[in-house]
């Protein structure tokens, strides 16, 4: 590389400039060390799927609830639907952003987002009150312990993103969409479509395959 020429850094992620100039995407740039969190967090989780794989056994039941017995498809279907439809918001605050319409459009589909977001975690929660009420606690079973252990991690993991979500609001309500704001929002994105992501397999994997 010669003297004169300019390096050009751009990490993989969302990038809020309206033209593709990466070395001026600051928000992109920052994104880097996130991934690495992401990765570690996604190795995790991993090990919580694989956890809950191995005690779907009859022994693992210790004659409690089965997960026919518990799971019913259309609540898990509502907090999907909640979900989803948060990570579409959350992609049209992202492109008030990038493409500068003014805070007003940015606030307001950050507050639907975080408005699904708590629907999500309401229903999860009325979801884990009902199974506490007939018993289904986790040291009830193998099986409830390997449940208790994934779906509350990413009931946890959507409250930290609810919670960072109000931040961001105060902040850009506060002190517009400057770059700092940009940054801290692509990593959200990047965090609230992740467990978009992971949630969908364990709708697959655990509410799908535990009534099939």
């Amino acid at each position: 590389m010669s003297g004169n020429s300019t390096a050009i850094y751009a990490a993989p992620g969302l990038s809020f400039e309206a033209e593709e100039h990466h070395d001026h995407d600051h928000a992109g740039k920052a994104l880097s060390g996130f991934w690495l969190f992401m990765m570690s967090d996604l190795i995790i989780f991993g090990l919580f799927f694989a956890t809950y794989a191995t005690m779907l056994t009859p022994m693992s039941y210790a004659g409690g609830p089965t997960p026919k017995d518990l799971f019913e498809l259309p609540g898990a279907a509502m907090e999907t639907a909640a979900l989803l439809t948060s990570t579409l918001t959350f992609g049209f605050a992202s492109l008030a952003v990038k493409y500068d319409m003014g805070r007003g459009k940015v606030l307001g589909w950050l507050a639907v987002t975080l408005a699904l977001g708590m629907v999500f975690l309401g229903l999860e929660i009325r979801e884990f009150v009902h199974m506490f009420a007939i018993g289904a606690v986790p040291e009830r079973s193998g099986f409830l312990s390997s449940f208790f252990g994934l779906v509350p991690l990413h009931g946890a993991h959507v409250t930290a993103g609810s919670i960072w979500l109000i931040i961001m609001m105060i902040q850009i309500a506060r002190k517009g969409v400057d770059e700092t704001a940009k940054s801290r929002l692509a990593r959200l994105a990047l965090f609230w479509h992740f467990l978009d992501i992971i949630w969908i397999g364990i709708f697959s994997v655990v509410y799908l395959g535990g009534i099939a």
